[in-house]
This record gives structure tokens, C-alpha cells and sequence, in this order.
């Protein structure tokens, strides 16, 4: 009788313990899941960061014309050098605490919706040389495409983006000019 109980009690214990290991087997899989999101999430964290200092950089190209001749270049390296500045300080900060946020939130995600099979399917695929090799060739066929883009649709936008400026020159009050020669450049391509 008290073998069978130790049996039992054995048996209890082995279920338990591999229970245990299933767990911890599949909150190793989200961890590693999420080791391999780390360049998504460093991408992010840059374009966080970037944003404002894009809308920031674009108001001092507005502004720049008026400031006199001899000190608009010097103004510009100064912004360019304060702009980098912010980056180098913001991005790692935002880094950071994405990559503190990301057990919390998509770790909780991972393990709350996917299997352990699932997990270890999307692991093969993010560690497959083929994913790889796809990740290398993107940009590349993106900036392509990006490219042909702009290209076929240039003289259909740009008449759209002269109305725009009149418009908007109107709505302001602005007189009637013609747009700066390379006004349209920075509509001519579309933002990431």
C-alpha cells in the first residue's frame, strides 16, 4: 500500500514537474521570440524619436531662407549638429524602454495566444536563412519600388501640390507666387 501511494505521489510530482517545464519551455520560446524582434524594435524606437525632429527640421527649412545669407550655412550645421544631438540622447532612452515594455506586452501576448508549436514555427521562420536573405533584398526592391513610384506619379501629383500651396497661400492670406524651384522635392517622394 505505501509503495502504491509513493507511485502515486512520484507520478503527481513527475506530471507536476513536467508541467512546470512545458511553462517554462514556452515562456523561453516567447523570450527568444522576442530577442529576435530586437532590430523591430530598435526601427521603432528610431522612428519614434525621429518624428518630431523631422516636423522640427522642416519648419527650420522654412525659416532658414530668412535668416541672412552669410549665416543661414553656419545656422544649418548648427541645427544638423542639434538634431543629431537629440537622436543620440532620445533614441536609446526610447530603446530601452521598448525593450523593457516588450515581455509586458507583446511577451504577454505571445504566451497568452500562441502554442508552443506556433512559437517554435514563427522562431524557425525569423531564424530561416530565406527570412534572412528576404530582410537583406527588401530595402532594396522597396527603394525600387519607391522610386517607380514617384516617378509615374510625379506629373500627376505635382499639378495637385502647386493647388495645395495656392490654396493654402490663399487661406493665409499669402499673395499668389510661384513655387520655388525644387518646392515640390519634398513632395515628389513619399515618407516611410
Amino acid at each position: 500500500m505505501i509503495r502504491i501511494r509513493h507511485l502515486l505521489l512520484a507520478t503527481a510530482l513527475s506530471a507536476l514537474a513536467l508541467g512546470a517545464h512545458a511553462a517554462e519551455t514556452k515562456k523561453e520560446l516567447v523570450q527568444r521570440l522576442l530577442e529576435l524582434q530586437q532590430p523591430a524594435v530598435d526601427g521603432i524606437a528610431r522612428n519614434l524619436a525621429s518624428q518630431p525632429a523631422n516636423q522640427l527640421m522642416a519648419e527650420a527649412a522654412r525659416v532658414l531662407p530668412q535668416v541672412p545669407e552669410a549665416k543661414r550655412q553656419q545656422a544649418a550645421r548648427n541645427i544638423e549638429a542639434e538634431v543629431k544631438k537629440y537622436l543620440d540622447e532620445t533614441t536609446p532612452l526610447i530603446r530601452d524602454r521598448a525593450v523593457k515594455l516588450l515581455p509586458t506586452t507583446l511577451g504577454a501576448a505571445l504566451e497568452q495566444k500562441m502554442t508552443e508549436d506556433e512559437l517554435k514555427q514563427v522562431i524557425a521562420w525569423l531564424e530561416s536563412p530565406a527570412y534572412r536573405k528576404y530582410q537583406e533584398v527588401l530595402p532594396e526592391v522597396q527603394q525600387s519600388l519607391l522610386q517607380k513610384l514617384v516617378d509615374e506619379t510625379k506629373p500627376t501629383v505635382e499639378p495637385k501640390i502647386r493647388q495645395l500651396q495656392a490654396a493654402m497661400r490663399k487661406h493665409l492670406g499669402l499673395p499668389d507666387s510661384p513655387p520655388a524651384a525644387g518646392s515640390g522635392a519634398s513632395a515628389d517622394k513619399p515618407k516611410k
